[in-house]
């Protein structure tokens, strides 16, 4: 009971954080509750990593889902790096599947996001089969502002008797950091994540439906939770800036609240003249 509510603790916590500071902040709380340490590595989303293909020459995303040991797969060459000789690897069918869905996403992350890297894993389920989809955009510091989107989609399939239906469970979580360095404003952090999930079913004719069907749930997925951290983080900060400072000079707000009060009284003796009232 103790460990749960320790771990209830920690996860909250970790969700106020800044998330460009994670790997240091659950370093700090592993060294705090070492009895965690499994718990919390498993729960809490990190940053993407990115590694280059010496195969392919392209780069693609680390995270748990392509680590064996201390070993990452490529999703382009479908090797380790470093070599492994018994590492888990995709069926076939599977594997034709994921070269399928890197490419589609890949278009995908370059027409929405014009840059970064995405990697597509895929591993088999005994009635269907999961994967991940990863993107990872970073600012290029242009303006004196840095920023980083991590997104990380789980996506369950299932394949329903027959072939004909699959029955789609997403969970996705971004991150989101912005960072500006100006003369005239300072220094200034902003950064929050979401997670949310979503669950569909789709027809099926052949195997490259799931790119389609899974793509547009992502693609919804990823407006929604862009829309949100616009609406909860910038939205708010802005009310926030707006309530601290006001862009009108104080002659100019007397002025107005002056000419407010001399219009209220005028209508106000108005309405009490008699040869005015119906």
């Amino acid at each position: 009971m103790q460990n749960e509510q320790q771990l209830d603790c920690a996860l909250d916590l970790m969700r106020r954080l800044p998330p460009q500071q994670v790997e240091k902040n659950l370093s700090d709380l592993i060294d705090l509750v070492p009895n965690l340490c499994e718990e919390l590595l498993s729960s809490v989303d990190q940053p993407l990593k990115i590694a280059h293909d010496k195969l392919s020459g392209k780069h693609y995303l680390l995270c748990d889902y392509n680590r064996d040991g201390d070993s990452y797969r490529s999703p382009w060459s479908n090797k380790y790096d470093p070599p492994l000789e018994d590492g888990t690897i995709p069926s076939e069918k599977l594997r034709r599947l994921e070269q399928e869905a890197n490419a589609a996403f890949d278009q995908y992350r370059d027409m929405y996001f014009e840059g970064g890297v995405s990697s597509v894993y895929l591993w088999d389920l005994d009635q269907g089969f999961a994967g991940v989809i990863l993107i990872k955009k970073s600012g290029d510091g242009s303006k004196k502002i840095k920023g980083c989107w991590d997104s990380i989609h789980v996506v369950e399939v299932n394949e329903k008797s027959g072939g004909r239906n699959a029955h789609y469970k997403l969970t996705s979580t971004a991150m989101l950091w912005l960072q500006t360095d100006k003369t005239a404003s300072g220094t200034m952090n902003l950064g929050g994540s979401l997670t949310r999930q979503a669950e569909s079913e789709a027809p099926v004719s052949e195997a490259n439906m799931h790119i389609a069907n899974i793509g547009r749930m992502v693609e919804d997925m990823e407006n929604k939770i862009r829309n949100t951290l616009n609406e909860i983080y910038f939205g708010k900060t802005k009310d926030i800036v707006n309530g601290l400072r006001s862009t009108v000079p104080l002659p100019d707000q007397k002025q107005q609240a002056a000419l407010r009060n001399d219009l209220a009284a005028a209508i106000k003796k108005r309405s009490e003249r008699p040869d005015l009232k119906s």
